[in-house]
């Protein structure tokens, strides 16, 4: 993104509307902090910037990876949809992603507001790819990996995101140790981030993996898509 200073009339809409507080007011001119800016395109499409003063340039590598982890509209070429992650993880009854005896887990870094480098998905997947886990092959993330050891390309760590999630499966019994090294990495990141745990639910309604988290110390917040038949078979 960019603000042509020359029509720019300083009204201040897209300094209110950014997500990551980017946009500032010198000399009653709006000016991005490229550094801030995730190229998310809020300020683009919904500032309703009256000069026409926001123009969306082409960017080049590693700048142009903050687009498909920020911008909501954007088709990540490995996934195929947009968004920062695959289809979501909560429709896993409809779709048999995750079968009975094994979880899917997301980990989101960072949140609008907030945002997050890149480098912080090193953190994780660093740690995880030594218990084995099985990386979403569509995931964006997953595509940042450059070996199985977890480890990211090296020039775009500093590039800054909205958010950038993980996801990947394990056996049931492996969520303790999960569990552990999430409970290591809080203390270490700079940013926040949030933790799904996907599981099938049982004929009888039964979800056997609270239990298993309760026990860990983690709080739990249920959360699940009802089937009216709609979904894919």
């Amino acid at each position: 993104m960019e603000i042509k200073a020359d029509l720019c009339i300083g009204c201040g809409q897209c300094i209110i509307i950014c997500p990551v507080q980017a946009i500032r007011l010198v000399d009653n001119k709006a000016v991005i902090d490229k550094n801030l800016c995730v190229e998310c395109g809020v300020c683009y499409r919904d500032a309703e910037c009256t000069a026409k003063a926001i123009r969306s340039t082409k960017l080049k590598w590693p700048r142009v990876i903050r687009s498909p982890f920020s911008n909501v509209i954007t088709t990540h070429k490995v996934s195929g949809i947009p968004g920062r992650g695959t289809e979501e993880m909560k429709t896993n009854d409809v779709t048999n992603r995750y079968d009975f005896g094994e979880i899917g887990v997301s980990i989101e870094i960072g949140r609008p507001g907030i945002g997050t480098p890149l480098r912080n998905i090193e953190l994780f997947t660093k740690e995880l790819a030594k218990l084995g886990v099985k990386f979403e092959p569509k995931s964006p993330v997953t595509a940042l990996l450059i070996n199985d050891r977890g480890n990211i390309k090296a020039d775009i760590k500093n590039e800054n995101a909205l958010s950038a999630i993980i996801e990947f499966r394990v056996p049931e019994n492996r969520i303790p140790h999960i569990l552990g090294i999430i409970k290591d990495i809080d203390k270490k990141i700079d940013t926040v981030f949030s933790v799904g745990i996907i599981s099938r639910v049982k004929e009888s309604g039964e979800i056997p993996i609270i239990d298993l988290i309760t026990q860990e110390g983690f709080k739990i917040r249920p959360n699940a898509k009802i089937n009216i038949g709609l979904g894919k078979p």
